[in-house]
C-alpha cells in the first residue's frame, strides 16, 4: 500500500519528537481536502495542500498546490471513490521529494454525545462514530470510509479524529439544553454547534488579541455564528446537527417544527424525504430556485427576484443572529468573518452590518477601521492547519 519507504522518510525529516509531518484529511460527501504540514511548538508550515474533487462522479479532478499556493499538479480525471483518492494523495510521497506524513488527522463534524474531545483513533474510536453518524449523515459517511481507507493505505501512523463540536463542549446549559423532555435529552438530544475547527483556528490567528467578547460569523455553503467569551464557546447557533441556525446554500436553517409536523402528517413526508428537503432544496437553492452558490446568485440578482430575495433573507438571517449572539454577551468587542462567503463577499458583509449600526459597527468597518466603533475583521479559515496541530499534539502525548 503506502510503503514502509514513505513512512520511514517521514520520520526523518521531522528529526527531533517535538517536529512532526501531519497530514490533514477533510472529507466532504463528494470531495477531500488535504494539507501536509510540518508542525513543531512554535510554527506550523504548509508544505503542500489540494484537493480530489467531484468524487464518484463521471468528470473529477485531483489538484496540488505547492507551499506558496502555487498549483503544482491539477488531474482532470475520474476518482471513482474516496479510496481512490487516498491512493493518489498516498502516491504524492513515493518516490518524491515530498516528505511523507508521519501522523494523519481527520476532520470529524459529529462524534455523537460520547466523543467531545479530540483524540487518537482506535477500533473502539471507530464504533462510537459509527454509532453516532445519525447525528450528522452528510457528514460522517464520508468521513468514515476516508478513515478507513487511510487506515489502510498508511498502515502503522497514528490517525487523530478533530471534531467540529469539540469547540462547543463546554457551553454553560442555558444555551446547551434544548426545552424538550429530560429522557430525549439525556440520550444526547442537545445542543452541539459546529465549526469549532474554523473557530479555533480564528483564536489561534488572533493570539493574544483575542478580546473578551469576539463574534466569529462562519459563512460559507455551511454557516454558523458563534458567541466566545474569554476564548470559551458560551453558545453557537446550530444546533443538535449542522441543519439549524441562519439560513445556508441548501440548508434550511432553523425552521418552526410545526412545518416538519404539517409536512409529515398532511404531506405523508417520511425521514427521508424530509431529511433531502431541509439539506438539500431547501436554504439559497429553495428560496431562489436557481442555486446556492453566493456568487451566481449576485450575477443573477438584478433579473431574478428570487436570487435577489435569497440574498437579502441570508444577510437578514445572519444579522439577526449576530445581534442575538451580542445580547448573549453583553456586547461584543470584536466580529469576524471567515468562511468562502465570510472571507470574499464584501457586498454581503456590508449588508449583514449595514444592520448592526446601532452596535457601534459600520457597513465599512473592514476598509475603514477607524470609522467603526466595533471593529470588523476578515480572517482565512484555517481548519486543516488546526487538525495538523491537533495531531501533532496527540501524537507526541502517546
Amino acid at each position: 500500500m503506502g510503503g514502509a519507504t514513505a513512512f520511514d522518510a517521514g520520520e526523518a525529516v521531522t528529526g527531533t519528537q517535538s517536529e512532526l509531518i501531519t497530514l490533514a484529511l477533510n472529507s466532504g460527501s463528494s470531495s477531500l481536502k488535504f494539507g501536509l504540514y510540518r508542525v513543531s511548538p512554535s510554527r506550523t508550515e504548509t508544505l503542500l495542500s489540494g484537493m480530489a474533487e467531484s468524487i464518484g462522479e463521471t468528470r473529477g479532478n485531483f489538484c496540488v498546490l505547492d507551499s506558496q499556493g502555487r498549483t503544482a499538479m491539477s488531474d482532470a480525471a475520474s476518482i471513482p471513490g474516496q479510496r481512490d483518492a487516498i491512493i493518489r494523495i498516498g502516491k504524492l510521497f513515493e518516490g518524491s521529494r515530498t516528505p511523507a506524513p508521519a501522523a494523519i488527522g481527520h476532520r470529524i463534524v459529529h462524534g455523537g454525545p460520547k466523543l467531545r474531545q479530540h483524540c487518537l483513533i482506535d477500533e473502539s474510536v471507530m464504533q462510537q462514530l459509527e454509532s453516532a453518524t445519525a447525528f450528522a449523515p452528510l457528514h460522517t459517511p464520508a468521513a468514515l470510509s476516508v478513515i478507513r481507507f487511510a487506515r489502510e493505505h498508511f498502515s502503522g501512523l497514528p490517525q487523530a479524529a478533530c471534531f467540529d463540536t469539540t469547540f462547543h463542549a463546554g457551553m454553560p446549559d442555558v444555551a446547551r439544553v434544548l426545552p424538550i423532555p429530560q429522557k430525549l435529552r439525556s440520550e444526547g438530544i442537545y445542543r452541539y454547534g459546529f465549526h469549532g475547527l474554523s473557530c479555533e483556528s480564528i483564536l489561534h490567528q488572533l493570539g493574544t488579541a483575542v478580546p473578551e467578547r469576539l463574534i466569529i460569523a462562519h459563512l460559507g455553503n455551511g454557516a454558523s455564528i458563534t458567541a466566545v467569551r474569554n476564548g470559551q464557546s458560551i453558545d453557537t447557533s446550530m444546533g443538535l446537527t449542522p441543519s439549524g441556525g441562519v439560513i445556508m446554500g441548501t440548508r434550511s436553517g432553523d425552521l418552526d417544527p410545526g412545518v416538519l409536523v404539517y409536512l409529515l402528517r398532511e404531506k405523508k413526508f417520511d425521514a427521508a424525504i424530509l431529511e433531502d428537503l431541509i439539506d438539500h432544496r431547501s436554504g439559497l437553492t429553495g428560496i431562489s430556485g436557481i442555486g446556492g452558490d453566493m456568487r451566481d446568485l449576485h450575477d443573477a440578482a438584478s433579473s431574478n427576484p428570487g436570487a435577489r430575495l435569497a440574498i437579502d433573507m441570508f444577510c437578514y438571517s445572519v444579522r439577526k443572529q449576530i445581534a442575538a449572539m451580542i445580547a448573549a454577551l453583553g456586547g461584543v468587542d470584536l466580529i469576524v468573518f471567515t468562511g468562502g462567503i465570510g472571507e470574499n463577499d464584501g457586498e454581503v458583509r456590508a449588508s449583514i452590518c449595514a444592520g448592526l449600526s446601532w452596535a457601534g459597527i459600520n457597513p465599512g468597518a473592514v476598509q475603514e477601521p477607524a470609522a467603526s466603533r466595533t471593529p470588523v475583521k476578515v480572517l482565512a479559515s484555517q481548519e486543516d492547519e488546526q487538525i495538523a496541530r491537533h495531531t501533532w499534539a496527540l501524537s507526541l502525548a502517546r
